[in-house]
């Protein structure tokens, strides 16, 4: 009898062992089908004030040929749709917020970050790796080929669904969504001028071609182009 307890016990724990080994072998089957970057946690105090940063705001199409820091690419898009509150509120003010934008870096020169197309999650603060590789010429060629889009480090690139606007809202919601992306692109711009960057907003593009570049969805519709460089 002892015996046969001790021969069960030892079957049962060879069990357990194999059920352990295999959930270990196909642990890699649960990765993320896209990769993600933690960005550095958004400074709230700089050197600059307001009014410095008011003053300094221009726009700005010519940059140096050097790396952008990950700490900056985090503060601004930060700066462009960061969460400044525990309700989810933002660092850009949104008609009743119903939050219809998406942002997008174009990334090709930053050091610890290689190049590629990234969607912002302001949640979490962090990006999507969703294309490989530099595509600012590509963008370039998008926006009517305009060189700053194409020369600066990165680019940041708006987006928005209408629909979440305009469905409590209607057609006054589309007005909406245009102040609220002029509200986020000043941010970056100020947010720039801190940082002593230039950058410009780019509204010239051909719609297809820029949602073909980002990977865009189809419910989303381009709205602004911002290439940011240091000066």
């Amino acid at each position: 009898m002892k015996r046969l307890i001790v021969l069960v016990i030892s079957i049962a724990v060879i069990s357990v062992i194999g059920v352990i080994l295999q959930n270990d072998r196909e642990e890699p089957a649960t990765t993320t089908e896209h990769d993600t970057v933690k960005l550095p946690e958004p400074e709230k105090e700089s050197a600059t004030s307001i009014e410095e940063a008011l003053l300094g705001r221009r726009s700005i199409r010519a940059y140096r040929d050097d790396p952008l820091t990950l700490a900056e690419v985090s503060q601004l898009l930060w700066a462009a749709q960061g969460i400044t509150a525990h309700w989810g509120g933002r660092t850009a003010p949104s008609a009743g917020a119903t939050y219809p934008l998406e942002v997008y870096l174009v990334a090709g020169n930053v050091n610890e970050l290689p190049g590629g197309i990234y969607k912002y999650n302001p949640v979490k603060h962090e990006l999507v790796k969703l294309v490989e590789g530099d595509k600012r010429a590509e963008l370039c060629d998008a926006a009517l080929g305009q060189r700053c889009v194409e020369e600066g480090a990165i680019a940041i690139v708006f987006s928005a669904v209408y629909e979440r606007t305009t469905g409590r809202y209607g057609d006054r919601g589309v007005r909406y969504v245009h102040m609220e992306v002029g509200h986020a692109a000043q941010n970056v711009y100020l947010q720039a001028v801190s940082l002593n960057l230039g950058t410009v907003v780019v509204g010239a593009f051909y719609d297809d071609e820029v949602k073909r570049v980002i990977n865009m969805p189809e419910e989303e519709r381009p709205l602004y182009i911002m290439p940011v460089g240091r000066v």
